[in-house]
Protein backbone atom coordinates (compact mmCIF):
# COMPACT_ATOMS: atom_id res chain seq x y z
CA UNK A 1 0.00 0.00 0.00
CA UNK A 2 0.94 3.63 -0.94
CA UNK A 3 0.64 6.69 1.03
CA UNK A 4 -2.61 8.49 -0.27
CA UNK A 5 -1.82 12.33 -1.04
CA UNK A 6 -3.99 15.04 0.60
CA UNK A 7 -4.46 15.84 -3.66
CA UNK A 8 -6.52 12.26 -3.96
CA UNK A 9 -8.07 12.70 -0.47
CA UNK A 10 -10.04 15.53 -1.73
CA UNK A 11 -11.74 14.07 -4.08
CA UNK A 12 -15.05 13.53 -2.36
CA UNK A 13 -17.35 12.55 -4.54
CA UNK A 14 -15.79 9.26 -4.05
CA UNK A 15 -17.73 6.31 -3.26
CA UNK A 16 -16.04 3.28 -2.64
CA UNK A 17 -19.45 1.05 -2.45
CA UNK A 18 -19.86 2.41 -6.21
CA UNK A 19 -16.65 0.70 -7.26
CA UNK A 20 -16.90 -2.61 -5.20
CA UNK A 21 -17.27 -5.09 -8.28
CA UNK A 22 -18.92 -8.14 -7.26
CA UNK A 23 -19.94 -11.83 -8.74
CA UNK A 24 -22.41 -12.70 -5.79
CA UNK A 25 -23.17 -9.82 -3.73
CA UNK A 26 -25.23 -10.57 -0.45
CA UNK A 27 -28.34 -9.40 0.18
CA UNK A 28 -29.22 -7.75 3.67
CA UNK A 29 -30.40 -11.35 5.15
CA UNK A 30 -28.13 -13.11 3.37
CA UNK A 31 -25.47 -11.06 5.44
CA UNK A 32 -27.66 -11.24 8.65
CA UNK A 33 -27.44 -15.21 8.47
CA UNK A 34 -23.74 -15.13 7.66
CA UNK A 35 -22.94 -12.93 10.53
CA UNK A 36 -25.03 -14.90 12.99
CA UNK A 37 -23.17 -18.53 11.60
CA UNK A 38 -19.92 -16.58 12.49
CA UNK A 39 -20.62 -15.38 15.96
CA UNK A 40 -22.60 -18.49 17.24
CA UNK A 41 -20.20 -20.71 17.73
CA UNK A 42 -18.88 -23.11 20.71
CA UNK A 43 -18.71 -20.35 23.08
CA UNK A 44 -22.27 -20.37 23.45
CA UNK A 45 -21.87 -23.44 25.48
CA UNK A 46 -19.80 -22.01 27.79
CA UNK A 47 -21.37 -19.01 28.85
CA UNK A 48 -23.25 -20.91 31.96
CA UNK A 49 -19.58 -21.57 32.93
CA UNK A 50 -18.82 -17.79 32.75
CA UNK A 51 -22.03 -16.84 34.66
CA UNK A 52 -20.74 -19.18 37.42
CA UNK A 53 -17.81 -17.05 37.57
CA UNK A 54 -19.58 -13.81 37.93
CA UNK A 55 -23.21 -14.66 39.64
CA UNK A 56 -26.68 -15.04 37.85
CA UNK A 57 -27.70 -10.99 37.66
CA UNK A 58 -23.99 -9.69 37.74
CA UNK A 59 -23.18 -12.32 34.15
CA UNK A 60 -26.31 -10.86 32.82
CA UNK A 61 -25.90 -7.11 32.97
CA UNK A 62 -22.19 -7.43 32.34
CA UNK A 63 -22.78 -9.92 28.75
CA UNK A 64 -24.99 -7.87 27.66
CA UNK A 65 -22.39 -4.42 28.53
CA UNK A 66 -19.97 -6.31 27.37
CA UNK A 67 -21.75 -7.24 24.22
CA UNK A 68 -22.60 -3.83 23.41
CA UNK A 69 -18.67 -2.96 23.68
CA UNK A 70 -17.64 -5.48 21.42
CA UNK A 71 -20.55 -4.17 19.07
CA UNK A 72 -19.72 -0.56 18.96
CA UNK A 73 -15.75 -1.58 18.69
CA UNK A 74 -17.26 -3.23 15.31
CA UNK A 75 -18.86 -0.51 14.39
CA UNK A 76 -15.67 1.78 14.48
CA UNK A 77 -14.09 -0.56 12.98
CA UNK A 78 -15.94 -0.21 10.21
CA UNK A 79 -17.14 3.13 9.79
CA UNK A 80 -12.62 4.06 10.15
CA UNK A 81 -12.39 1.50 7.24
CA UNK A 82 -15.44 3.00 5.11
CA UNK A 83 -13.51 6.26 5.66
CA UNK A 84 -10.10 4.84 4.77
CA UNK A 85 -11.47 3.51 1.29
CA UNK A 86 -12.75 6.91 0.20
CA UNK A 87 -9.46 8.41 1.12
CA UNK A 88 -7.23 5.92 -1.05
CA UNK A 89 -9.76 5.43 -3.14
CA UNK A 90 -10.24 1.74 -3.17
CA UNK A 91 -13.57 -0.33 -2.85
CA UNK A 92 -13.08 -2.34 0.18
CA UNK A 93 -10.57 -3.33 3.02
CA UNK A 94 -10.01 -6.06 5.19
CA UNK A 95 -9.60 -5.82 8.90
CA UNK A 96 -5.41 -5.82 8.44
CA UNK A 97 -5.45 -4.11 5.36
CA UNK A 98 -7.92 -1.61 7.51
CA UNK A 99 -4.59 -1.17 10.26
CA UNK A 100 -2.10 -0.84 7.65
CA UNK A 101 -4.10 1.93 5.45
CA UNK A 102 -4.98 3.77 8.83
CA UNK A 103 -1.54 4.28 9.68
CA UNK A 104 -0.11 5.30 6.31
CA UNK A 105 -3.05 7.79 6.08
CA UNK A 106 -2.45 9.10 9.59
CA UNK A 107 0.43 11.59 10.87
CA UNK A 108 3.49 11.18 9.57
CA UNK A 109 5.12 9.55 12.44
CA UNK A 110 3.52 6.53 12.06
CA UNK A 111 4.05 5.79 8.76
CA UNK A 112 6.22 3.56 9.67
CA UNK A 113 4.73 1.60 11.76
CA UNK A 114 1.93 0.52 9.02
CA UNK A 115 3.34 -2.71 8.04
CA UNK A 116 3.70 -3.89 11.58
CA UNK A 117 -0.39 -3.15 12.27
CA UNK A 118 -1.09 -5.13 9.76
CA UNK A 119 1.19 -7.98 11.03
CA UNK A 120 -0.18 -7.58 14.39
CA UNK A 121 -3.57 -8.12 13.12
CA UNK A 122 -2.87 -10.90 11.02
CA UNK A 123 -0.71 -12.57 13.97
CA UNK A 124 -3.55 -12.27 16.29
CA UNK A 125 -5.51 -13.71 14.00
CA UNK A 126 -3.79 -16.22 13.32
CA UNK A 127 -3.34 -16.99 16.99
CA UNK A 128 -6.89 -16.19 18.23
CA UNK A 129 -8.37 -19.04 15.40
CA UNK A 130 -5.68 -22.01 16.47
CA UNK A 131 -6.32 -21.46 19.74
CA UNK A 132 -9.74 -21.57 18.76
CA UNK A 133 -9.16 -24.73 17.22
CA UNK A 134 -7.01 -26.30 20.16
CA UNK A 135 -9.97 -25.77 22.47
CA UNK A 136 -11.94 -27.47 20.07
CA UNK A 137 -9.98 -30.51 20.17
CA UNK A 138 -10.39 -30.45 24.23
CA UNK A 139 -14.20 -30.25 23.35
CA UNK A 140 -14.25 -33.01 21.09
CA UNK A 141 -12.98 -35.31 23.02
CA UNK A 142 -14.73 -34.74 26.88
CA UNK A 143 -17.89 -35.15 25.30
CA UNK A 144 -16.15 -38.14 23.18
CA UNK A 145 -14.80 -39.60 26.47
CA UNK A 146 -18.06 -39.18 28.98
CA UNK A 147 -20.27 -40.97 26.44
CA UNK A 148 -17.63 -43.80 26.01
CA UNK A 149 -16.95 -44.15 29.72
CA UNK A 150 -20.93 -44.75 29.97
CA UNK A 151 -20.63 -47.98 28.11
CA UNK A 152 -17.29 -49.38 29.23
CA UNK A 153 -17.92 -49.09 32.48
CA UNK A 154 -17.32 -52.83 33.39
CA UNK A 155 -14.10 -53.40 30.97
CA UNK A 156 -10.89 -52.50 30.96
CA UNK A 157 -11.30 -49.30 28.04
CA UNK A 158 -13.23 -47.60 31.07
CA UNK A 159 -11.71 -44.09 31.96
CA UNK A 160 -9.11 -43.70 29.20
CA UNK A 161 -7.16 -40.60 29.76
CA UNK A 162 -8.46 -37.88 27.99
CA UNK A 163 -5.58 -37.72 26.44
CA UNK A 164 -5.77 -40.54 24.50
CA UNK A 165 -8.80 -39.48 22.83
CA UNK A 166 -6.95 -36.22 21.81
CA UNK A 167 -4.33 -38.32 19.89
CA UNK A 168 -7.18 -40.71 18.34
CA UNK A 169 -8.51 -37.93 16.98
CA UNK A 170 -5.18 -36.43 15.15
CA UNK A 171 -5.57 -38.54 11.48
CA UNK A 172 -9.77 -37.16 11.00
CA UNK A 173 -8.07 -34.05 11.30
CA UNK A 174 -5.53 -34.42 9.05
CA UNK A 175 -7.66 -36.23 6.08
CA UNK A 176 -10.55 -32.97 7.08
CA UNK A 177 -8.25 -30.68 6.72
CA UNK A 178 -6.12 -31.45 3.34
CA UNK A 179 -9.19 -30.08 1.59
CA UNK A 180 -8.06 -26.81 0.57
CA UNK A 181 -11.14 -25.21 -0.96
CA UNK A 182 -13.83 -23.83 0.89
CA UNK A 183 -15.99 -25.36 -1.49
CA UNK A 184 -15.51 -28.25 -0.07
CA UNK A 185 -16.38 -27.81 3.54
CA UNK A 186 -19.77 -26.57 2.49
CA UNK A 187 -21.67 -29.76 2.83
CA UNK A 188 -19.81 -30.51 6.38
CA UNK A 189 -20.82 -26.61 7.61
CA UNK A 190 -24.32 -27.11 6.82
CA UNK A 191 -24.54 -30.75 8.76
CA UNK A 192 -22.37 -28.98 11.67
CA UNK A 193 -25.51 -26.05 11.68
CA UNK A 194 -27.76 -28.91 11.67
CA UNK A 195 -26.22 -30.69 14.39
CA UNK A 196 -25.62 -27.39 16.53
CA UNK A 197 -29.10 -26.60 16.05
CA UNK A 198 -30.93 -30.00 17.04
CA UNK A 199 -28.50 -30.11 19.91
CA UNK A 200 -29.30 -26.99 21.47
CA UNK A 201 -32.90 -27.86 20.98
CA UNK A 202 -32.70 -30.75 22.99
CA UNK A 203 -30.23 -29.31 25.70
CA UNK A 204 -33.02 -26.75 25.97
CA UNK A 205 -35.48 -29.02 27.15
CA UNK A 206 -33.13 -30.05 30.01
CA UNK A 207 -32.79 -26.57 31.46
CA UNK A 208 -36.31 -25.94 32.05
CA UNK A 209 -36.83 -29.26 33.55
CA UNK A 210 -37.23 -28.85 37.62
CA UNK A 211 -35.69 -25.39 37.62
CA UNK A 212 -34.46 -24.39 40.73
CA UNK A 213 -35.46 -20.66 42.23
CA UNK A 214 -32.87 -17.66 41.39
CA UNK A 215 -32.41 -17.41 45.29
CA UNK A 216 -30.43 -20.60 45.11
CA UNK A 217 -27.95 -18.79 43.57
CA UNK A 218 -25.45 -15.76 43.79
CA UNK A 219 -26.49 -12.55 41.97
CA UNK A 220 -23.19 -11.84 42.51
CA UNK A 221 -19.67 -13.95 43.45
CA UNK A 222 -16.98 -12.10 43.74
CA UNK A 223 -14.63 -9.77 42.15
CA UNK A 224 -11.68 -12.44 41.77
CA UNK A 225 -13.51 -14.46 39.63
CA UNK A 226 -14.50 -11.58 37.49
CA UNK A 227 -11.14 -12.11 35.05
CA UNK A 228 -12.00 -15.36 33.76
CA UNK A 229 -15.74 -14.41 33.43
CA UNK A 230 -14.37 -11.30 31.02
CA UNK A 231 -12.07 -13.65 28.69
CA UNK A 232 -14.77 -16.56 28.48
CA UNK A 233 -17.51 -13.88 27.52
CA UNK A 234 -15.47 -12.18 24.97
CA UNK A 235 -14.69 -15.73 23.47
CA UNK A 236 -18.45 -16.33 22.61
CA UNK A 237 -19.16 -13.21 21.58
CA UNK A 238 -16.36 -11.69 19.71
CA UNK A 239 -16.82 -12.70 16.15
CA UNK A 240 -14.81 -9.36 14.72
CA UNK A 241 -12.98 -11.85 12.28
CA UNK A 242 -15.81 -12.35 10.31
CA UNK A 243 -17.57 -8.76 9.92
CA UNK A 244 -15.25 -7.57 7.42
CA UNK A 245 -15.21 -10.23 4.86
CA UNK A 246 -18.86 -10.01 5.08
CA UNK A 247 -19.72 -6.10 4.58
CA UNK A 248 -17.25 -5.92 2.05
CA UNK A 249 -19.57 -8.71 0.12
CA UNK A 250 -22.92 -6.96 0.59
CA UNK A 251 -25.10 -5.54 -1.84
CA UNK A 252 -26.18 -2.63 0.23
CA UNK A 253 -23.29 -2.34 2.48
CA UNK A 254 -24.34 1.07 4.06
CA UNK A 255 -27.19 -1.10 5.62
CA UNK A 256 -24.21 -2.88 7.51
CA UNK A 257 -23.49 -0.22 10.37
CA UNK A 258 -27.04 1.73 9.75
CA UNK A 259 -29.94 1.53 12.58
CA UNK A 260 -30.98 -0.55 13.26
CA UNK A 261 -28.41 -2.33 10.38
CA UNK A 262 -27.34 -5.61 9.69
CA UNK A 263 -24.76 -5.63 12.68
CA UNK A 264 -27.07 -4.35 15.34
CA UNK A 265 -29.81 -6.94 14.47
CA UNK A 266 -27.63 -9.83 14.90
CA UNK A 267 -25.30 -8.80 17.43
CA UNK A 268 -29.01 -8.06 19.57
CA UNK A 269 -30.06 -11.85 18.83
CA UNK A 270 -26.78 -13.36 19.24
CA UNK A 271 -25.91 -11.31 22.89
CA UNK A 272 -29.37 -11.80 23.77
CA UNK A 273 -29.29 -15.44 23.17
CA UNK A 274 -25.86 -16.07 25.20
CA UNK A 275 -27.61 -14.57 27.96
CA UNK A 276 -30.50 -17.01 27.85
CA UNK A 277 -27.97 -19.62 27.71
CA UNK A 278 -26.06 -18.60 30.00
CA UNK A 279 -28.52 -17.33 32.70
CA UNK A 280 -30.37 -21.06 32.79
CA UNK A 281 -27.62 -22.87 32.34
CA UNK A 282 -26.35 -21.67 35.79
CA UNK A 283 -29.79 -21.96 36.95
CA UNK A 284 -30.15 -25.04 36.66
CA UNK A 285 -26.85 -26.26 37.45
CA UNK A 286 -25.30 -23.81 39.77
CA UNK A 287 -22.05 -24.75 41.63
CA UNK A 288 -22.53 -28.14 39.48
CA UNK A 289 -21.83 -26.02 36.14
CA UNK A 290 -19.41 -27.95 33.69
CA UNK A 291 -16.76 -26.03 31.43
CA UNK A 292 -19.42 -26.76 28.36
CA UNK A 293 -23.15 -26.95 29.07
CA UNK A 294 -23.42 -30.39 27.27
CA UNK A 295 -20.99 -32.09 29.72
CA UNK A 296 -23.94 -31.42 32.73
CA UNK A 297 -26.38 -33.37 30.28
CA UNK A 298 -27.67 -36.95 31.97
CA UNK A 299 -25.00 -39.46 31.15
CA UNK A 300 -27.62 -42.03 31.65
CA UNK A 301 -29.66 -41.04 28.96
CA UNK A 302 -29.81 -41.59 25.40
CA UNK A 303 -30.91 -38.38 24.63
CA UNK A 304 -28.20 -36.95 26.94
CA UNK A 305 -25.70 -38.77 24.79
CA UNK A 306 -27.02 -37.96 21.64
CA UNK A 307 -26.36 -34.43 22.21
CA UNK A 308 -23.18 -34.61 23.29
CA UNK A 309 -21.74 -37.03 20.62
CA UNK A 310 -23.59 -34.50 18.01
CA UNK A 311 -22.15 -31.54 19.33
CA UNK A 312 -19.00 -33.21 19.18
CA UNK A 313 -19.60 -34.36 15.45
CA UNK A 314 -20.37 -30.19 14.94
CA UNK A 315 -17.79 -28.79 16.42
CA UNK A 316 -15.04 -31.16 14.59
CA UNK A 317 -16.41 -30.30 11.62
CA UNK A 318 -16.14 -26.43 12.49
CA UNK A 319 -12.15 -27.08 13.15
CA UNK A 320 -12.07 -27.43 9.29
CA UNK A 321 -13.44 -23.75 8.40
CA UNK A 322 -11.80 -22.44 11.94
CA UNK A 323 -8.71 -23.51 10.42
CA UNK A 324 -9.20 -22.36 6.99
CA UNK A 325 -8.47 -18.70 7.56
CA UNK A 326 -5.14 -18.99 9.58
CA UNK A 327 -3.80 -21.31 6.96
CA UNK A 328 -4.68 -18.91 4.34
CA UNK A 329 -2.74 -16.08 6.00
CA UNK A 330 0.16 -17.88 6.65
CA UNK A 331 0.88 -19.54 3.74
CA UNK A 332 0.11 -16.33 1.50
CA UNK A 333 3.20 -14.68 3.83
CA UNK A 334 5.66 -18.15 3.04
CA UNK A 335 4.40 -19.31 -0.22
CA UNK A 336 7.26 -17.45 -2.19
CA UNK A 337 9.69 -19.67 -0.34
CA UNK A 338 9.45 -22.82 -1.84
CA UNK A 339 9.55 -22.05 -5.67
CA UNK A 340 8.07 -25.43 -7.89
CA UNK A 341 7.52 -27.38 -4.49
CA UNK A 342 4.33 -25.65 -3.66
CA UNK A 343 2.21 -28.37 -3.41
CA UNK A 344 4.43 -30.57 -0.65
CA UNK A 345 4.92 -27.38 0.71
CA UNK A 346 1.48 -26.54 1.54
CA UNK A 347 0.36 -29.81 2.65
CA UNK A 348 3.33 -30.01 4.91
CA UNK A 349 2.83 -26.55 6.59
CA UNK A 350 -1.01 -27.97 7.46
CA UNK A 351 -0.19 -31.16 9.09
CA UNK A 352 2.65 -29.35 11.07
CA UNK A 353 -0.15 -26.62 12.24
CA UNK A 354 -2.65 -29.79 12.87
CA UNK A 355 -0.29 -31.88 14.88
CA UNK A 356 0.91 -28.55 16.83
CA UNK A 357 -2.63 -27.48 17.89
CA UNK A 358 -2.68 -30.76 19.06
CA UNK A 359 0.11 -31.13 21.21
CA UNK A 360 -0.97 -27.61 22.91
CA UNK A 361 -4.40 -29.37 23.52
CA UNK A 362 -2.72 -32.22 25.20
CA UNK A 363 -0.54 -29.83 27.38
CA UNK A 364 -4.07 -27.83 28.53
CA UNK A 365 -6.79 -30.11 28.53
CA UNK A 366 -8.64 -27.86 30.86
CA UNK A 367 -11.22 -26.63 28.96
CA UNK A 368 -12.55 -23.93 30.69
CA UNK A 369 -9.28 -21.83 31.59
CA UNK A 370 -8.02 -22.59 28.08
CA UNK A 371 -11.58 -20.84 26.61
CA UNK A 372 -10.99 -17.80 29.25
CA UNK A 373 -6.95 -17.38 28.11
CA UNK A 374 -8.00 -17.42 24.28
CA UNK A 375 -10.24 -14.77 24.55
CA UNK A 376 -8.61 -12.85 27.21
CA UNK A 377 -4.99 -13.06 24.81
CA UNK A 378 -5.97 -12.40 21.32
CA UNK A 379 -9.84 -11.11 21.34
CA UNK A 380 -8.99 -7.98 23.66
CA UNK A 381 -6.57 -6.74 21.30
CA UNK A 382 -8.89 -7.85 18.17
CA UNK A 383 -12.19 -7.23 19.56
CA UNK A 384 -11.32 -3.73 21.87
CA UNK A 385 -7.68 -2.47 21.45
CA UNK A 386 -7.02 -2.41 17.49
CA UNK A 387 -10.35 -0.97 16.25
CA UNK A 388 -9.79 1.96 19.03
CA UNK A 389 -6.24 2.45 17.79
CA UNK A 390 -6.97 2.34 14.42
CA UNK A 391 -9.99 4.65 14.65
CA UNK A 392 -7.54 6.92 16.79
CA UNK A 393 -4.66 7.18 14.09
CA UNK A 394 -7.12 7.56 11.23
CA UNK A 395 -8.74 10.85 12.28
CA UNK A 396 -5.47 12.33 14.42
CA UNK A 397 -4.69 15.29 12.55
CA UNK A 398 -8.03 15.76 10.66
CA UNK A 399 -10.30 18.96 11.46
CA UNK A 400 -11.85 18.23 14.28
CA UNK A 401 -11.53 14.39 13.89
CA UNK A 402 -11.48 13.58 17.40
CA UNK A 403 -14.66 15.73 18.37
CA UNK A 404 -15.63 18.61 20.41
CA UNK A 405 -13.25 17.95 23.34
CA UNK A 406 -11.08 15.13 21.88
CA UNK A 407 -14.33 13.07 23.39
CA UNK A 408 -13.24 10.21 20.85
CA UNK A 409 -9.71 9.63 21.82
CA UNK A 410 -10.84 9.81 25.78
CA UNK A 411 -13.66 7.23 24.76
CA UNK A 412 -10.70 5.35 22.86
CA UNK A 413 -8.42 5.30 25.41
CA UNK A 414 -10.75 3.97 27.68
CA UNK A 415 -11.99 1.16 25.43
CA UNK A 416 -7.61 0.40 25.07
CA UNK A 417 -7.68 0.44 28.66
CA UNK A 418 -10.56 -1.82 29.51
CA UNK A 419 -8.59 -4.33 26.83
CA UNK A 420 -5.80 -4.33 28.34
CA UNK A 421 -7.05 -4.62 32.08
CA UNK A 422 -9.22 -7.54 30.53
CA UNK A 423 -5.89 -9.42 28.78
CA UNK A 424 -3.64 -8.73 31.80
CA UNK A 425 -6.35 -10.23 34.60
CA UNK A 426 -7.83 -12.57 32.11
CA UNK A 427 -4.44 -13.89 31.28
CA UNK A 428 -3.08 -14.03 34.40
CA UNK A 429 -6.27 -15.51 36.28
CA UNK A 430 -6.54 -18.50 33.63
CA UNK A 431 -2.86 -19.27 33.24
CA UNK A 432 -3.02 -19.87 37.57
CA UNK A 433 -5.88 -22.33 36.53
CA UNK A 434 -4.44 -23.80 34.07
CA UNK A 435 -1.17 -24.42 36.41
CA UNK A 436 -3.32 -25.71 39.72
CA UNK A 437 -4.95 -28.42 36.83
CA UNK A 438 -8.48 -26.32 37.63
CA UNK A 439 -11.30 -26.87 35.31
Amino acid sequence: MEIPGRDIEADEDYNPFEHRKLAHPTSDMDTLIHLLKGSLGSGILAMPMAFLNAGLFFGLVATFAIGGICTYCVHILVKTAHELCRRIQKPSLGFAETAEAAFLSGPPAVHKFSRLAKAMVNWFLVIDLLGCCCVYIVFVSRNVKQVVDFYTKDSEYHDIPLRVYMVALLPLLILMNLLRNLKYLAPFSMIANLLVGTGMGITFYYLFQDIPSIHDRLPFTGIERLPTFFGTAIFALEGIGVVMPLENNMKTPTHFIGCPGVLNTGMFFVVSLYAFVGFFGYLKYGEHTASSITLNLPENEVLGQSVKLMIAVAIFFTYSLQFYVPMEIIWKNVRHWFGAKKNFAEYSIRIALIVMTLCIAIAIPNLGPFISLVGAVCLSFLGLIFPSIIETVTFWDRPNGLGRFNWVLWKNIFLVCFGILGFLTGAYVSILDIIQGED
